[in-house]
């Protein structure tokens, strides 16, 4: 798995027909050697999880990450909405905190 990013944009694509997909690569925020692809935050916005809480939803995206998130993958911080919910939202989600781990704690 040469692109992180990439493979976690596809299946999500493919398996959710996301309206609103965002993978961003947090990995420059926590201590790992450079190039690391081992931090994403990931926004998905698909109707198909309407009626479904957030734990089945999160889990549906495990899922189908399973293969990063047993190899590169060491964190995964999931906002998964509804359209509706999204738009109540404003179509935003917080910024991510700053990371306290590894070294960083010094």
């Amino acid at each position: 798995m040469v692109d992180v990013k990439a493979f976690i944009e596809q299946q999500l694509t493919e398996a959710l027909s996301p309206v609103y997909l965002e993978v961003l690569d947090e990995s420059h925020m926590h201590n790992v050697p450079p190039g690391a692809q081992s931090h994403f935050k990931v926004t998905v916005v698909t109707s198909d999880f309407e009626n479904v809480r957030r734990v089945p939803r999160h889990q549906k995206v495990n899922g189908l990450l399973a293969e990063a998130l047993q190899g590169p993958v060491h964190a995964l911080a999931m906002h998964t909405y509804t359209p509706e919910e999204w738009e109540a939202r404003g179509g935003s989600v917080n910024a991510s905190p700053n990371c306290l781990g590894g070294s960083k704690l010094g």
